[in-house]
C-alpha cells in the first residue's frame, strides 16, 4: 500500500472515529433545538384520548410536566397503536409518550421507563352474563382485544395455558385497531369479552355502570411504561426522573385521582425483566 493510500485511509479513520464519539444523543438534539417530538395513541383513555380537539388525560399530565421541566416545544404525535414501537425505532419521534406494557421481548429491544401504571391484563364482561365468571370461562367463547398490543399476546398465551390444562381454546379472537373498538364490540355483543389492562378496564366499566363487570386477571402483576430508542438511556433515565419526581411531589396521586378514581403504587425498582436495556 502506497503511503497516500496509507494516509487517507488513517484520515479516514479519524474522521470516521470522530464522528462515533462526538456523535449527538437524541436528548442533546432536544436541548439544542428547544423542540421534542414524541408519538402517542391519543386511543387510549384514561391515559390519552382526544377532548375537544386536544389530547388529554393521565399520560398527558405526565408529558406536560416533563416538557414543562425540559423547558422546549412539543410536538405530540396521535397515531395508530400498531405504528407506535416501530415508529420510535425508525426515529420517527423522540419517544414513545403512550402507555407500553412491559414484557421480557419488549425490555430488550427498547428502553424502557420507570412505570406510570399498573399494565396487569384482565377480563371483561358484560352485566348479565352468568357463563363467564372466572377467566377460565373464557374457553370456547368469542374473545376480542387490541391487534398487536400486549393484550393481544397476553390474550394468547392464556388461551394456551388454558389448553395446556384440558380446556378448550376461544371459539375466536377478534382484534380491533384501537381498544375502545373492543369495548364497543362487547357492548354490541360482536364478542363475550375483552381483554386489557385493568386500570382502563375499570375506568370504563365504572363510567357504564350497569352494562360491564370486571371478572379477573389473565396475567400476573405487570406495569406500563415510556420507552425510548435502546442507545437513548440518558433521555430514559431523564423521564425516570422526573415520573418519580412527580411521585415524590403527590402529583402522581392527584393525577391518577382525576382520571381514575384510585391510585396506583409506581415502583423505583424492581419492575423490568432479567436482561432490560
Amino acid at each position: 500500500m502506497s503511503i497516500r493510500k496509507l494516509l487517507a485511509l488513517i484520515s479516514f479513520s479519524i474522521i470516521f472515529a470522530g464522528s462515533s464519539v462526538f456523535a449527538e444523543t437524541t436528548f442533546e438534539k432536544i436541548k439544542r433545538t428547544g423542540k421534542v417530538t414524541v408519538g402517542t395513541e391519543a386511543a387510549f383513555p384514561p391515559f390519552e384520548f382526544v377532548e375537544d380537539g386536544k389530547i388529554v388525560g393521565y399520560g398527558k399530565d405526565i408529558l406536560d410536566y416533563i416538557v414543562a421541566e425540559m423547558k422546549v416545544e412539543l410536538n405530540q404525535l396521535d397515531l395508530p397503536w400498531q405504528g407506535i414501537l416501530p415508529g420510535v425505532l425508525a426515529g420517527k419521534f423522540d419517544f414513545v409518550a403512550t402507555s407500553v406494557s412491559i414484557r421480557a421481548e419488549r425490555a430488550k429491544k427498547y428502553a424502557f421507563t420507570v412505570p406510570i401504571a399498573e399494565g396487569t391484563n384482565w377480563v371483561m364482561k358484560r352485566i348479565g352474563d352468568a357463563s363467564i365468571n372466572t377467566p377460565d370461562d373464557l374457553s370456547g367463547k368469542v374473545v376480542c382485544t387490541q391487534l398487536a398490543s400486549g393484550s393481544e399476546k397476553a390474550t394468547k398465551e392464556w388461551q394456551e395455558d388454558m389448553k395446556s390444562r384440558g380446556l378448550k381454546g376461544f371459539k375466536e379472537l377478534k382484534l380491533f385497531t384501537a381498544h375502545p373498538e373492543a369495548t364497543l364490540a362487547l357492548a354490541n355483543g360482536t364478542c363475550d369479552a375483552q381483554t386489557q389492562t385493568v386500570p382502563n378496564l375499570a375506568v370504563v366499566a365504572k363510567k357504564q355502570k350497569g352494562v360491564f363487570k370486571l371478572v379477573g386477571p389473565i396475567t400476573d402483576k405487570t406495569y406500563m411504561a415510556w420507552v425510548t430508542r435502546p442507545e437513548d438511556t440518558d433521555l430514559r433515565n431523564y423521564i425516570s426522573l422526573k415520573i418519580l419526581e412527580m411521585r415524590d411531589k403527590g402529583l402522581i396521586d392527584k393525577s391518577q385521582d382525576k382520571w381514575f378514581g384510585f391510585r396506583m403504587p409506581i415502583p423505583s425498582y424492581g419492575h423490568l425483566p432479567e436482561g432490560a436495556l
